[in-house]
């Protein structure tokens, strides 16, 4: 359901007393205090609402005369915090500050608060000095925190995308929604032989081809550095040793160029890539990612503010899953391709092979996650049960069988995920999507639905550095602060973390 933020009035006094000493417990403010601090002239409180209930709110202060303002309070209900609502109240607590004139903005946290701490970094707060034992009986320091400007709002960023997650090595530039260059160089030729990625290779290739690629699209883009506005990689998720090799060039680029770094979210790139073909992105939306590394089912309600994961693959993502079945089969690496060849004229009902998470009694803890090991080890008992017994088999039908079964899965929960959420769109991303068949059923089950079905381009599917620079490009223009450069390659990083 949307957050929605409004400004707060007395009226609101008892609900958001509940969250304050729900939130704060010991450091909880007298409900006198926040009756003064509604009534105050100087002041501007805000609620975030889930429907009609309140999930968090948030206050900010700027007395008449000055240039400086003071985020008095944030909170965010237990149950809800993780879902972006605390950077939708500093959003609009940054707005109206520069709205009000400010050119600084202070606050204080404690120093135990370590999530509260990286929110407010993303602000691009820092700490500028500390209060020992300022928050009692609990004698925890308060960590004084300052930003220098308020942004000034770029509405059309040049901005450089740097991506590196796994085997692809990309370079992408955008300047606001437009694409101007998507260099890709995949090292997939040289995990051929292993008949998978191998993290080590795949870091090496990214040291080999980074410069050139970068190089390239810069030629295309027709700029040099000194053109380009900011720098966005993707930290995660990924394979640790090849996410490091972006991040590093990345960390590098900004310092000796003096431009600012957007450190953001692999998976949520994905989702951004449509607006690179259709100038905006339409939510709220389901985004199904199908990979080889990742299988995943997204709700987005706001791209940067309000992304959902509401299920993954507990054991193989599907393009894993077509990789080994397709070295059972005796068929090439990559296994995408060689099933989508092997498959085409041949009978996808030829063999009922097992729809994993599918049964009634998956779908209460399940009904949005997948599981292809089960389908993968079903072909290949198959093959060696027909191989012990000399009979022959069709190669094509337990390969169109194979495919018939992960295509009807991630179709049918990513409908059924549209259903449950009353979304009227679905968007599809990563490699996996060059699947001709999972392609076709998508369109045929949206279109029997009622559902607008979302593929981009196939260069904007695959890993590429182009999605990366989107989602840049609009942190940028939020608003957002750059990330510090201390943030790392996460190669868990949950989807919710849309900048680090």
């Amino acid at each position: 359901m949307e957050i929605k933020i409004i400004e707060a009035t007395l009226l609101d006094l008892p609900e958001i007393m509940k969250l304050e000493v729900a939130s704060f417990a010991n450091d909880a403010w007298p409900e006198e205090t926040f009756h003064s601090e509604l009534e105050a002239k100087h002041t501007y409180y805000i609620l975030a609402l889930q429907g009609e209930e309140l999930v968090g709110y948030a206050g900010l202060s700027k007395l008449a005369g000055s240039d400086q303002a003071d985020i008095q309070t944030i909170a965010v209900r237990e149950d809800k915090r993780g879902l972006g609502i605390g950077r939708k109240l500093m959003d609009a607590l940054t707005l109206e500050a520069r709205n009000r004139g400010a050119k600084e903005i202070f606050l204080e946290v404690r120093a135990d608060n370590s999530i509260a701490q990286k929110l407010y970094k993303v602000f691009g707060f820092k700490q500028i000095g500390t209060r020992k034992k300022y928050y009692q009986p609990d004698g925890v320091d308060a960590f004084i925190m300052k930003t220098d400007v308020i942004r000034k709002v770029n509405s059309e960023p040049v901005v450089l995308g740097i991506e590196t997650s796994c085997d692809e090595t990309g370079v992408g530039i955008v300047r606001g929604n437009q694409l101007l260059a998507n260099v890709i160089s995949s090292s997939m030729d040289k995990h051929a032989i292993f008949g998978g990625v191998v993290p080590e290779i795949a870091a090496r290739a990214h040291l080999e081809a980074l410069t050139p690629v970068l190089n390239e699209a810069l030629a295309k883009a027709q700029l040099t550095l000194d053109d380009i506005d900011a720098i966005a990689v993707t930290n995660g998720p990924g394979l640790a040793g090849a996410l490091m090799v972006g991040v590093g060039a990345a960390k590098a680029l900004s310092v000796a160029t003096g431009k600012p770094i957007y450190a953001v979210n692999h998976l949520v790139g994905h989702v951004g890539a449509d607006i690179l073909d259709r100038g905006e992105l339409y939510t709220p939306t389901i985004a199904l990612l199908v990979s080889g590394g990742h299988t995943s089912l997204l709700l987005v309600r706001d791209l940067l503010n309000d992304v959902v994961l509401l299920g993954e693959t507990i054991d193989d993502a599907a393009g894993e899953a077509f990789d080994k079945v397709s070295r059972v089969l005796g068929l090439s690496y990559p296994g995408g391709p060689e099933i989508d060849r092997v498959a085409k004229d041949a009978n996808p009902a030829a063999i009922r092979f097992p729809r994993g998470l599918t049964l009634p009694k998956d779908m209460d803890k399940h009904r949005y996650d997948f599981s292809f090991s089960g389908l993968k080890t079903a072909v290949a008992r198959h093959v060696e049960l027909a191989e012990s017994k000399g009979e022959e088999f069709s190669i094509g039908d337990v390969a169109a069988s194979f495919r018939e079964a992960v295509v009807d899965v991630l179709v049918k929960k990513a409908i059924n995920a549209c259903k449950d959420f009353d979304v009227p769109r679905l968007l599809l991303g990563g490699g996996v999507v060059a699947n001709a068949r999972l392609r076709e059923v998508a369109k045929e089950q949206c279109e029997a639905n009622g559902i607008e079905l979302r593929i981009p381009p196939f260069s904007l599917c695959t890993d590429n550095g182009a999605m990366i620079a989107a989602i840049g490009a609009q942190l940028i223009m939020a608003g957002r602060a750059p990330s510090t450069l201390d943030f790392s390659a996460e190669s868990t990083l949950p989807v919710t973390s849309v900048q680090s």
